[in-house]
């Protein structure tokens, strides 16, 4: 059975996909902070996506949309997630063939 290496083995210093939900998961209290997603699987990361779609509804999706306290945490996650990944290289630009 394969399992998820965790948010701190993700390309792109975790500015995917799967990252951005792990750390949405965090935002909304679904996960603690420093639980990085490590040995789980695909079905458990379904559930963390429904989980975290589920917690986004009442905001549409926009983090505009955020109260304050949740928009100064996404803020800070967020943050502090690009700030890591570019200096693993990252590069928020698109490529050609992205």
């Amino acid at each position: 059975m394969q399992t998820y290496a965790g948010l701190d083995h993700e390309e792109n210093g975790g500015m995917t996909m799967i990252g951005r939900t792990i750390r949405d998961a965090w935002l909304f209290g679904l996960l603690p902070e420093n639980d990085t997603f490590a040995g789980r699987s695909a079905a458990d990361f379904q559930m963390l996506l429904d989980a975290v779609s589920k917690a986004w509804e009442p905001y549409g999706n926009l983090p505009s949309r955020l109260p304050p306290a949740l928009a100064e945490q996404h803020h800070r996650i967020y943050d502090a997630a690009i700030q890591k990944a570019r200096a693993a290289g990252w590069d928020p630009e698109l490529a050609d063939d992205d």
